[in-house]
């Protein structure tokens, strides 16, 4: 106890210090920054070449600032090695937000905008946008940090970012906690500077809400899915070769290892009858893409996964497939499998439903607040647009489900899976996201 009490007062001490040069970093760092230029704005997006869900938002967003106001600027940076989390083994957060500082004076030292716009999420920089007179306008894709993290460590929880070692030690958790509790500090009092926050979910909104409660209330954007080009992809398909597809990088929080172990319960569930053998035939194609060794490491470890279960000969691994390839398989699956914890939104559930096919999701955050919902009919009947699952034994009830289905059935879903993926539009989000930042616009 006492020494829980002593690294109690010790963390104290160490944020009461840590306030008081940060206070005089900031101003040491904001000297030297040039004035404001009137009527431009900029964005600030590192990667923004990435070809991910938040490029496509950054783009978008561009597009539908120029044509507002025909002034908007992208300025290149060159240190964007400063936010990689692989630079960071320890302490992740605190360096990354740091690392963020760092990039976002090095874009301001170029450029001050009249209007900053940011589009990442690393909310760090604000303070030093604002200081200069600049309008900051935030869109969140996710939080930095979430309730959701803080109690898993309370629980005591082993996750992908919560290592068991930690979890298994009171003392260590408690250190944990107060790292993450005066991060979550920080991280709200540079979310109370934005003039306008904008946010990808309802699940991002619950948190940004808690978590930046001295700001302004944020305002639901939909990212921009490019629906239109699956939604031509025919509804009925030829059932002869029957699989799921899995559409998703090989990184850890996307936990593929969950879809295997659902698929291989699946296939030992199956009976003796016609139904049982279309599950025991069928396959799973798993598409990602592998940025580094690392994820090439992890698909390595997946495969040999497989082989353990006995599945490998049913699954098929697409690696860093172009858009054709990504296409045609879409447009041959019946079900597509979704198994991230707390995914901000989910796109890949969008573009499955899209391209109809009968989603299989994470029973959480974007996929259960804002995607897989009942299609409400003019009659007020609801019409079922997928499945949510938790546990593998919840994934491979559903994927029997999928398998087995009635194609009356299936069609029925899928079509109104089409319906719902429609809310999802370029169209949507360049309305929304006008509306949005209509108020701090240059004239």
């Amino acid at each position: 106890m006492e020494a829980i009490l002593f690294v109690v007062i010790a963390a104290a001490a160490a944020v009461a210090l840590g306030t008081v040069l940060a206070t005089g970093a900031f101003f040491i760092l904001a000297r030297g920054l040039p004035p404001v230029q009137k009527g431009v704005v900029a964005f600030f997006h590192p990667f923004a070449d990435g070809g991910g869900g938040g490029e496509r938002v950054l783009w978008c967003a561009v597009k539908a600032v120029q044509e507002a106001s025909q002034t908007a600027r992208v300025v290149p940076l060159r240190r964007t090695h400063l936010v990689l989390p692989e630079r960071y083994r320890r302490l992740t957060l605190v360096r990354q937000a740091l690392g963020s500082i760092g990039l976002g004076l090095e874009a301001l030292r170029q450029l001050v905008p009249e209007v900053f716009i940011d589009t990442t999420g690393w909310a760090f920089p604000y303070p030093w946008a604002r200081w200069t007179g600049a309008r900051v306008v935030a869109y969140v894709h996710y939080p930095t940090i979430s309730t959701d993290m803080l109690g898993r460590v309370w629980a005591g929880a082993a996750t992908y970012n919560n290592d068991a070692e930690i979890a298994e030690s009171p003392v260590k958790t408690s250190l944990k906690l107060l790292y993450y509790q005066a991060f979550a500090a920080w991280y709200a009092a540079c979310g109370a500077l934005p003039s306008v926050v904008a946010v990808n979910s309802s699940w991002t909104r619950d948190h940004i809400r808690r978590l930046w409660f001295l700001g302004r209330p944020p305002v639901l954007v939909y990212p921009p899915v490019d629906t239109a080009d699956l939604l031509s992809l025919p509804l009925d398909r030829k059932l002869k070769r029957l699989y799921l597809v899995s559409v998703a990088q090989f990184r850890p929080e996307k936990n593929h290892r969950l879809q295997l172990q659902a698929f291989a319960l699946a296939k030992r569930a199956a009976g003796p009858t016609l139904q049982g053998q279309a599950v025991r035939e069928a396959r799973l194609v798993m598409i990602g893409g592998c940025r580094n060794a690392d994820d090439q490491a992890r698909l390595a470890g997946l495969q040999r996964h497989a082989e353990e279960l006995g599945v490998a000969e049913h699954v098929d691994w697409v690696v860093n497939a172009p858009y054709s390839e990504l296409r045609s398989l879409l447009g041959g699956a019946v079900g597509g499998l979704h198994t991230m914890l707390d995914e901000h939104f989910g796109i890949s559930v969008v573009e499955y439903m899209a391209a109809g096919l009968v989603p299989i999701a994470h029973n959480s955050a974007g996929p259960k607040q804002d995607i897989v919902l009942p299609l409400p009919g003019e009659d007020g009947s609801e019409t079922q647009t997928g499945f949510l699952a938790s546990s593998a034994e919840e994934y491979a009830e559903a994927i029997t489900r999928v398998l087995t289905m009635d194609q009356r059935e299936r069609l029925r879903m899928a079509a109104a899976a089409q319906q719902q993926a429609r809310r999802f539009s370029h169209q949507r989000f360049h309305q929304d996201f006008t509306a949005a930042v209509a108020g701090v616009l240059p004239p």
